[in-house]
């Protein structure tokens, strides 16, 4: 592997520390400071924190399924190693590298609540639009997602993710 390439994913694992640290840290300031605690108003009507703890995925749904959000998390989280690893050294991939590392980030920081609480920590809450509470670590993986999409359909093009496709000459000689 080139230097720049190692020098490129070490940096990718200097930032997924950095995003789980900070997503660990409002946790733990969230249930420091938050739990059995009523609501802390930050804007009154539009934002406030308010300490729950979430046993579900997303919007609360899947309650109680800790192996399978675990499973998932495992699975995605291979798959996010693979492609960076494979991605090339090149500047129209490292956009691919931030936001893939923020989406890791995100599952890594509720995989260890859920590891260490069987449960994931949630404290943002939005009033305003009454939208379902949730944590850094979910922001992470929603923007993320989001702009990676965008980036997947409107920025890269068909071949530039050939680096992901099985070389069939390769697979040949394996055999």
């Amino acid at each position: 592997m080139k230097k720049g390439k190692v020098l490129l994913l070490f940096l990718d694992l200097l930032l997924l520390a950095l995003l789980v640290a900070i997503d660990q840290y409002t946790k733990f300031i969230a249930v420091q400071r938050l739990k059995n605690q009523p609501a802390f108003n930050i804007i009154n009507g539009v934002l406030e924190f308010n300490y729950l703890e979430n046993r579900g995925a997303a919007f609360g749904m899947l309650q109680n399924q800790k192996v399978f959000f675990v499973f998932v998390a495992v699975i995605f989280l291979c798959v996010i190693a693979y492609v960076l690893v494979k991605a090339p050294l090149e500047k129209k991939y490292l956009k691919l590298h931030i936001l893939l590392v923020m989406i890791a980030g995100g599952a890594i920081g509720n995989l260890i609540d859920r590891l260490r609480f069987d449960y994931v920590v949630d404290f943002i809450y939005i009033v305003l639009i009454n939208f379902p509470i949730f944590n850094v670590a979910d922001m992470y993986v929603t923007f993320s997602t989001a702009l990676l999409v965008i980036q997947v359909l409107f920025i890269y093009k068909e071949n530039d993710f050939n680096f992901l496709s099985f070389n069939q000459k390769r697979i040949r000689e394996l055999k």
